[in-house]
């Protein structure tokens, strides 16, 4: 990862997990280089029966993961504490929030609430975005 603290931050410190630790201004890790056009799709490539995922942006109060699942995997059913947003950039899945289905492919985006069980299964080839904010 490359670390990129945005803003002129004052001071910047080590904490105990390794996390930047800036006074007055918000610290981010990326693993993408700033102020460059870059093809999203081409961020995370497909595995054969894998599940891939790839954090581009992780900072205190959320973070940003590109998503590529071969066609049948998926992620179970799971919660998260924080909201989330799925955007779709390729291919065709099913999300399920709260025991609804919901069809996704490109180009689309549904929000995942808080606390509420969701999964994600690849019907087709599928890459998505998926960016939680904490709040």
């Amino acid at each position: 990862m490359i670390p990129i603290v945005l803003a002129n931050s004052p001071r910047i410190q080590w904490n105990k997990h390794k996390r930047y630790k800036v006074t007055s201004t918000t610290a981010t890790r990326s693993e993408i280089a700033a102020a460059q056009s870059l093809p999203i799709i081409d961020l995370v490539s497909y595995q054969d029966g894998s599940v891939v995922s790839r954090v581009v942006l992780k900072g205190e109060k959320g973070n940003v993961t590109v998503f590529a699942f071969d066609a049948g995997q998926a992620l179970t059913e799971h919660t998260s504490p924080f909201a989330a947003l799925v955007q779709a950039i390729e291919g065709e899945a099913e999300i399920t929030v709260a025991g609804k289905p919901i069809a996704l492919t490109a180009g689309e985006i549904v929000l995942l609430p808080a606390e509420k069980p969701h999964a994600v299964k690849a019907t087709t080839r599928f890459k998505m975005v998926l960016t939680m904010i904490r709040s």
